[in-house]
């Protein structure tokens, strides 16, 4: 384990101090004991590390052929399975969730860096004939030097998400980590290095978002963002591109519905439920933190949620057993129950949890009933282990209380009827929808929001053609010359 250690910067192929000398001192949420010290960058850092990302665009990464990215994405992948005991353990103790988890993200981790190793042979361009004797061909290029911003909650799978199509489509990347949660990202591109992706192919620049991250993506020689955080700071890193025209990709916050009418097969579902929000102790853009539940099956469904809430096992995060871990930090923690108060006093019933634990950045699952859909802790992101049970009578207003709200990420649907599943896939206004199954971002699969969610998809052959530009070619094949005026 690579703790307790001092992490520098990771530009130009090599681990590498700040410029300023600034250290960030890490903990562990779940204790608040010291975990290790991260340098944080500046803009001279920043200037070096693009700098280091297009001299390998226009040197040696940029003279790598598709087939021989494809051999280096495998092999990261093959890295990654094999320092998965201590990617986890890293990944567990500076963010605070469960190493169960954690686990499960490395898997999908390594299963990106496979599948976009997979899709750079469907990197072609086409041809056509015009008419007459002007014969049309294109081309894929890359974009250029890739700017990544990866938030707190999953730094080690939402770098994979936003490196592997990157490099699969020949980009070069300059990462910036949350400055909290650095030490996995810094460890991948160690393993990129080591597997033989050239230097400044793979930069990784931890740094507080508005001062290292907007500087990062306003700068020149960045031509393509792509943002994963809050819906607030995804408007000023939409601002900050607006200006230059760069290409961008945003993956912001959530409020995600989940539907349960009368007809569910309640085993499925109430444990589904369950995990839906928890699973990341509510910490993930697209945790179904509305419960919306047939009035019928209301009372019912509260009571048998919360029972089966009440029972998850909270506690150390490396513990095999733990199924929820603690937040990211103690300000969050009280942030988080800043809005169950507000929820009280909303007129919400706090059904389980509501308090705080005594220790670490701990927070009880918490279920507030009798929740209408106006109130602020059904319209905003608490982004904890909150869920809010709303009651609806009919179809029609699980619909209309579904998309009243100003994100549109993902939503699920349980019901005994395939063909209302269907009909409200259909109908709901977000980026995905799951039909009698709890998961959300599968790798293949495009995930990305309507509304404030964001716009772009991740996951998916669309996220590769985000990172390349299309050339058009037109050539003459007539023998006889051209002479448009008549001259």
């Amino acid at each position: 384990m690579a703790t307790e250690r001092e992490y520098g910067l990771f530009i130009d192929g090599e681990s590498t101090e700040a410029a300023s000398g600034e250290f960030r001192d890490l903990v562990e949420p779940a204790s608040g004991d010291a975990l290790a010290r991260a340098a944080m960058a500046g803009e001279a850092d920043v200037d070096r590390a693009v700098a280091a990302a297009r001299s390998a665009l226009d040197g040696p990464w940029g003279k790598t052929p598709p087939i021989e990215r494809s051999r280096l994405l495998h092999a990261l992948a093959d890295a990654v399975q094999a320092n998965r005991k201590e990617l986890a353990e890293l990944e567990a103790r500076n963010v605070g969730k469960a190493i169960a988890s954690v686990k499960l993200e490395l898997h999908q981790g390594v299963e990106n860096f496979r599948f976009y190793a997979s899709a750079t042979a469907s990197i072609a361009g086409r041809s056509n004939p015009i008419g007459g004797s002007l014969l049309h061909y294109s081309l894929k290029e890359p974009v250029g030097v890739a700017a990544q911003i990866v938030p707190w909650n999953y730094p080690l799978m939402l770098a994979t998400w936003k490196l592997a199509p990157a490099l699969a489509a020949g980009c070069s990347v300059v990462l910036k980590p949350d400055p909290a949660t650095p030490v996995s990202a810094l460890r991948l591109a160690e393993l990129a290095t080591e597997v033989g992706f050239p230097a400044g192919a793979v930069n990784v620049v931890p740094g507080e978002g508005p001062t290292t991250g907007a500087y990062l993506v306003s700068h020149p020689g960045v031509d393509k963002v792509a943002f994963t955080g809050s819906t607030e700071s995804g408007g000023e890193v939409m601002r900050l591109c607006s200006r230059p025209i760069k290409r961008l990709t945003l993956e912001l916050g959530g409020k995600s519905p989940n539907l349960v009418f009368a007809d569910a097969n309640l085993a499925d579902a109430i444990p589904s439920a369950v995990w839906g929000i928890y699973y990341s102790a509510g910490q993930s853009c697209e945790a179904r933190s509305r419960v919306l539940v047939e009035a019928p099956l209301y009372d019912e469904f509260v009571a048998a949620f919360a029972e089966a809430a009440g029972r998850l096992k909270v506690g150390d995060p490396l513990e095999p057993e733990t199924q929820m871990g603690s937040l990211i930090s103690t300000a969050h923690r009280d942030k988080v129950h800043a809005f169950v108060e507000q929820g009280r006093d909303e007129g919400a019933e706090v059904v389980l949890g509501g308090e705080p634990g005594d220790r670490g950045a701990f927070y009880p699952p918490t279920v507030l009933a009798g929740v209408e859909n106006r109130m602020v802790v059904a319209q905003e992101e608490i982004f904890g282990p909150v869920v809010t049970m709303i009651p609806f009578e009919d179809e029609r207003e699980a619909l209309r209380i579904a998309n009243d709200t100003k994100y549109g990420l993902y939503a699920t649907v349980w019901s005994g009827d395939p063909a209302r599943g269907h009909r409200l896939a259909a109908r709901i206004k977000a980026g995905g929808v799951a039909i009698n199954m709890p998961y959300t971002a599968l790798t293949g699969i495009p995930f990305g929001g309507y509304k404030q969610s964001g716009f772009g998809r991740e996951l998916g052959l669309e996220t590769l053609d985000s990172y390349l530009e299309t050339k058009s070619v037109v050539v003459s094949t007539s023998a006889k010359p051209f002479n448009p005026f008549g001259l």
